[in-house]
């Protein structure tokens, strides 16, 4: 993890943008020529959970998961106030401001262009996102701005062991306020198997490996080997969602742009308004940058996993959640580049 905060954004995390396009062209392609075949893994399914969708999160999360060292935890006493800005932006502030962004384009200004039921849909997709912060790619933001590398460790740490208690709630109350009726049993099977299944799964990893190899083994080498199977974990999970989406992609193409400009200005809210936190409390550059990008960005495998299980492969809820991967790191960089020329700002 050391090593990859210090490289900063690979080519892979650069192009992610032209990697969706290229998944989303080929996922149409599939689902418009193999109908069949997408009907067939779409159906693959057990308790309303995809079977190939949750294998192929499981391995884009484990292994960020494993990157994480909960030990930093102990460290959440020193200089808190950053933790506060993360913790109230995070949990107080975005899920229920991305719920009003989303609702005001949906269901107001892109109301003679997006149907009700598809704006539902679509609303329900985002709040996913908006309840589920970012965890492995803040690292790379954090390194791209020099942030405090341990202090985003402990930022990043607290967030999940906060998902854990605090997505379902707020999930299934804005859902409910959006008339979006889901059952607390799938929110619950979805966050246990795709966080908190995981999450133990890490802890254990990291402990066992680190007390056999030593720290330099797991950092170095053992967590690099996962980033060929993490690549190829979400372009399949990418191309399936687009092969299920086929016809809505070719029957309103301009719905791919009107889910992006909610989830454009909502990322540069929420970094605003963190950022902004951090300079009126006297906190240092490289623990306020850090503290903006954590919330700006999405937790984006989370969301995928959650809107697939409660509203299926081809809903318009996962569409929504896929945009978010499609927006997500030519706006973060420019976030990026926004912090480092506001540097000089900050003592």
């Amino acid at each position: 993890m050391m090593e990859e905060k210090r490289e900063g954004i690979n080519f892979f995390q650069r192009y992610l943008t032209l990697w969706v396009l290229i998944c989303m062209g080929v996922g149409v392609f599939l689902g418009k020529v193999f109908p069949q075949m997408t009907s067939f893994v779409s159906g693959l399914q057990i308790e309303g959970i995809s079977v190939p969708i949750a294998i192929l999160i499981w391995i884009m999360i484990y292994p960020m998961m494993i990157k994480i060292d909960f030990e930093s935890i102990k460290e959440v006493g020193k200089n808190p106030k950053g933790l506060f800005v993360t913790w109230i932006t995070n949990w107080l502030i975005k899920p229920f401001t991305m719920f009003g962004i989303s609702y005001l384009f949906f269901f107001i200004i892109f109301k003679n262009l997006i149907p009700e039921d598809l704006a539902k849909d679509y609303l329900a997709g985002a709040v996913l996102l908006g309840a589920a912060p970012c965890t492995a790619m803040v690292f790379v933001w954090s390194s791209l701005t020099k942030g405090d590398p341990a202090y985003t460790l402990v930022q990043v740490a607290t967030n999940d062991l906060i998902i854990l208690v605090a997505f379902i709630p707020i999930v299934k109350f804005l859902l409910g306020v959006s008339n979006v009726l889901v059952p607390y049993k799938t929110l619950f099977v979805s966050v246990l198997l795709f966080v908190a299944v995981p999450l133990l799964a890490g802890v254990i990893t990291r402990k066992y490996l680190v007390g056999k190899r030593g720290s330099d083994y797991f950092e170095k080498e053992f967590v690099n080997k996962f980033d060929g199977i993490t690549t190829l974990g979400l372009l399949l999970t990418l191309i399936l969602i687009f092969s299920s989406q086929a016809n809505a992609i070719v029957e309103n193409p301009l719905h791919i742009v009107l889910i992006g400009i909610p989830l454009i200005l909502q990322t540069i809210l929420i970094f605003s308004i963190a950022y902004m936190a951090c300079k009126f409390l006297g906190l240092p550059f490289k623990i306020a940058a850090p503290a903006g990008l954590i919330g700006a960005s999405n937790f984006f495998e989370l969301a995928l996993a959650v809107a697939v299980a409660l509203f299926g492969v081809g809903s318009a809820a996962s569409l929504a959640c896929t945009v978010g991967v499609l927006t997500e790191v030519p706006v973060m960089l420019f976030l990026v580049n926004v912090a480092n020329k506001t540097k000089g700002k900050f003592a």
